[in-house]
């Protein structure tokens, strides 16, 4: 049976990108249970609250909600319980030198299907200051007027 193609989107953390700086992106696989493959098909997942953390050389994300598969009875697993996601040991090192040195974090950035396989985007990031974010709104609003009047004029 050949592998589906292309990726298929679970989860987005649109917060991310409001709240960071993203500075390199990694793709990780997250180790799961049967129950929460299946609840991930039906698209149950939620990445708004989890973070990421590094223990022992493993990198580990907590409060990622993976809601339990209705028919899964007593195989299901605790919805936010904490799962190990797997890199390479030589990214793991790179991102433990990040994190440690130049006060970086690690953010999860989407979860996705990529053919039969369940991944996860990650981000190190640099958290922004408040004037950073007024910036960035400021610059979506004359975007979006500057599209308003382009679609005005085209119009007459």
């Amino acid at each position: 049976m050949a592998k589906e193609q292309g990726s298929r989107l679970i989860a987005n953390n649109k917060k991310a990108y409001y709240d960071y700086f993203i500075l390199d992106t990694y793709e990780a696989g997250i180790e799961l249970a049967g129950t929460e493959v299946k609840s991930l098909r039906l698209g149950h997942c939620s990445i708004k609250e989890s973070f990421i953390g590094i223990d022992n050389e493993q990198i580990y994300i907590y409060h990622m909600n993976i809601s339990p598969y209705e028919k899964g009875n007593i195989f299901n697993k605790d919805p936010l319980r904490t799962r190990r996601l797997l890199l390479h040991k030589s990214e793991i090192h790179k991102l433990m030198g990040q994190v440690k040195e130049t006060g970086y974090t690690i953010v999860p950035l989407k979860v996705y299907w990529k053919g039969s396989l369940v991944k996860m985007e990650i981000g190190l990031a640099r958290g922004k200051k408040l004037y950073d974010k007024r910036q960035e709104i400021a610059k979506k609003d004359q975007k979006r007027e500057a599209e308003k009047e382009f679609k005005i004029r085209n119009l007459r």
